[in-house]
C-alpha cells in the first residue's frame, strides 16, 4: 500500500466499502484495522474472494512479485487495478498475461498526493479495454476528482504518467537552479515569492507547448541567440558565487548545438524540434 494505498483504503472505509488489507510492513496493514479494514499476514489471504483488487507498490518488479504471491488466491474473473507507475512495457505484458490466466489487469496511475488519496481528489489516468473500463469506472472514480480516458491502447495511460512525471522532475529541479541562481543574485526566498505570486508563467504552459510543437520557428518572439546570452548570464553568476546548477548547463549545451545549426535567430523553442 505505503502512504498513497493506505490513504486509498482510509477513503473506501468511509464510503462503506469493505476492504481487506496487506503490507509488506505488516504494521502498516494492522493500523488500519482502526477504521474499520481487516488486515491480512499475507497477500494471498487478503485477497481472497474479493471482486477487485488495488496494487500501490514501487515498480514493475514489484507489482510482479505481489501478484504473483496473489495468485493462489484470485477469484476467477477478479479485476486487479494496478495505481503503481510502471514503465510501459510492463504495463502492456501484464495486461497481456493477467487475460491469459483468466483475470482482468487495468493500469490506472495517478496524479495524487497521500493528501489527495484520502480527499479523493487528484487524477488517475487509464487506457486499454473499454469494456472493462466502462464496468469499473464507477469505483475508480469514487477515488478521484478526475479519471482521465487515453483510448484502448493498454499501456497508453503508463507512457502519459511517465511523460506527466517527466515534466514534474524537470520542473522542480528547474525550480531548484532558480533557487541556487537566487542564492547567487543575493535574492530572497521572500522576494521570489513576490515576484511569482504577481507573475505566473506556469499559465503559460499550453500556449508554449502549442508553439514548441508548431513546428515553424522562424518568427521569432524571443531568439535563441538572445535566450542563450541570458543563459549565460544564468552560468557566470553561479560560476561567481561557485553555485552548482542541475540543468542550466545541459541547456546552455542544447541551444549552442542549435545555434551551429544555424538557427540563432530563430524562436528560440526550436530546442524542440527533434522532439516532434
Amino acid at each position: 500500500m505505503g502512504l498513497l494505498g493506505s490513504n486509498f483504503v482510509r477513503a473506501m472505509l468511509k464510503k462503506g466499502d469493505e476492504v481487506q488489507v496487506w503490507n509488506r510492513t505488516t504494521e502498516k496493514a494492522n493500523e488500519l484495522e482502526e477504521y474499520g479494514a481487516k488486515a491480512f499476514a499475507t497477500v494471498a489471504e487478503a485477497v481472497k474472494g474479493a471482486e477487485m483488487i488495488h496494487l500501490t507498490v514501487k515498480d514493475d518488479s514489484s507489482v510482479d512479485e505481489v501478484l504473483q504471491a496473489a495468485s493462489s488466491s484470485l477469484k476467477r474473473g477478479a479485476v486487479i487495478v494496478d495505481h503503481t507507475t510502471t514503465s510501459q512495457e510492463g504495463a502492456i505484458r501484464r495486461t497481456r498475461q493477467w487475460k491469459e490466466k483468466g483475470f482482468l489487469y487495468q493500469h490506472a496511475p495517478v496524479f495524487m498526493g497521500p493528501a489527495n488519496a484520502l480527499e479523493s481528489t487528484g487524477t488517475m489516468l487509464l487506457s486499454g479495454d473499454e469494456e472493462l473500463i466502462r464496468k469499473i469506472e464507477p469505483e475508480l472514480a469514487k477515488m478521484t476528482g478526475k479519471v482521465l480516458h487515453f483510448g484502448p491502447q493498454p499501456g497508453k495511460a503508463a507512457a502519459m504518467k511517465l511523460a506527466g512525471n517527466a515534466f514534474l522532475v524537470c520542473f522542480t529541479t528547474g525550480i531548484r537552479d532558480t533557487l541556487c541562481l537566487a542564492k547567487a543574485l543575493d535574492i530572497s526566498v521572500a522576494e521570489l515569492f513576490t515576484l511569482f505570486d504577481s507573475w505566473n508563467p506556469g499559465a503559460m504552459l499550453p500556449g508554449r507547448l502549442k508553439r514548441m510543437t508548431s513546428g515553424d520557428y522562424s518568427e521569432a518572439s524571443w531568439s535563441l541567440n538572445m535566450a542563450r546570452k541570458d543563459t549565460g548570464l544564468f552560468l557566470q553568476s553561479a560560476e561567481k558565487s561557485k553555485t552548482d546548477l542541475a540543468i542550466i548547463p545541459s541547456i546552455a549545451k542544447l541551444m549552442d548545438e542549435c545555434i551551429a545549426n544555424g538557427y540563432g535567430n530563430h524562436d528560440w523553442t526550436v530546442i524542440a524540434k527533434d522532439c516532434i
